[in-house]
């Protein structure tokens, strides 16, 4: 089981009513509801970020059907919606907050909808939910210099510890864009894994810094959830997420090789 293929799914926003901004990455509560459902009507074991890594580290055998859930950013519907759904089956869960975007005093202003409150994720860390970081206010790091990079990992890892009591050990890179340079600051920073998106199925031979995930959003209907559970047809669902994604990654390396230039000729 150490070579496992592992699914870690990747939430959003649990709401009825999302904004504009988060409604392609949301999921309604009752969807949400019906596919953790799925999981234990199937026998799924969910893990939590830290031991799925941790198992992969020590060569410690994975339980029956693992599986990840997570959630970026640190919407409220999590502790409204989610919550309760995953007390109720005990899934184990992991939430990675970009600490700018939540309600407190840390709170930068650029949250897309409404955002958790510090006692909302104290609620959940007490609850089975491992706090995870995101950032502070969720750029693509691979486009920062290196004290910005440096900032948004340590201002997050620093805000995480000082309203929880302990410091965050998984990160999730905000949309998933990571380089070589991301990864090893990541890693400076005291983070011990790390998970990108890909929609592909997480493998111990990714690395602890490059695990990836699958996206679940409020087009995925039960029979294709059921198909990402069981990590089945992965390739084929995401297969137009994947063009677009290899597109917009070219896109991204001109504009990096103009602004290079640009910056170069001053």
């Amino acid at each position: 089981m150490t070579d496992a293929r592992v699914p870690i799914l990747m939430y959003h926003s649990v709401a009825t009513e999302p904004n504009d901004a988060t409604r392609t990455l949301s999921v309604t509560p009752e969807a949400f509801a019906e596919q953790m459902a799925l999981l234990a009507e199937h026998s799924f074991t969910p893990l939590n970020t830290a031991d799925l890594a941790a198992s992969w580290r020590s060569g410690r055998p994975l339980p029956a059907r693992p599986l990840l859930i997570t959630f970026d950013d640190g919407y409220e519907g999590v502790h409204r919606h989610a919550l309760p759904v995953l007390t109720k089956h005990g899934f184990p869960a992991t939430l990675f907050v970009s600490t700018g975007w939540l309600r407190g005093p840390y709170d930068t202003g650029g949250g897309l909808d409404t955002m958790l409150d510090w006692d909302q994720v104290r609620e959940l860390a007490g609850s089975g939910v491992e706090i995870g970081g995101h950032s502070h206010t969720h750029p693509e790091l691979d486009r920062l210099g290196d004290d910005a990079l440096r900032f948004e990992l340590t201002r997050c890892r620093d805000v995480v510890a000082d309203q929880l009591g302990s410091v965050p050990m998984s990160f999730a890179y905000p949309y998933g864009y990571s380089s070589r340079r991301v990864r090893q600051a990541v890693r400076a920073a005291g983070f011990a894994q790390a998970l990108a998106v890909g929609n592909g199925l997480a493998r111990r031979k990714q690395g602890p810094y490059a695990l990836r995930r699958v996206t679940v959003r409020r087009s995925t209907g039960i029979e294709e959830f059921a198909r990402l559970a069981e990590g089945r047809s992965v390739a084929r669902d995401f297969a137009r997420d994947r063009a677009l994604t290899k597109g917009y990654a070219m896109v991204r390396r001109a504009r990096q090789v103009r602004r290079k230039a640009t910056s170069s000729r001053v």
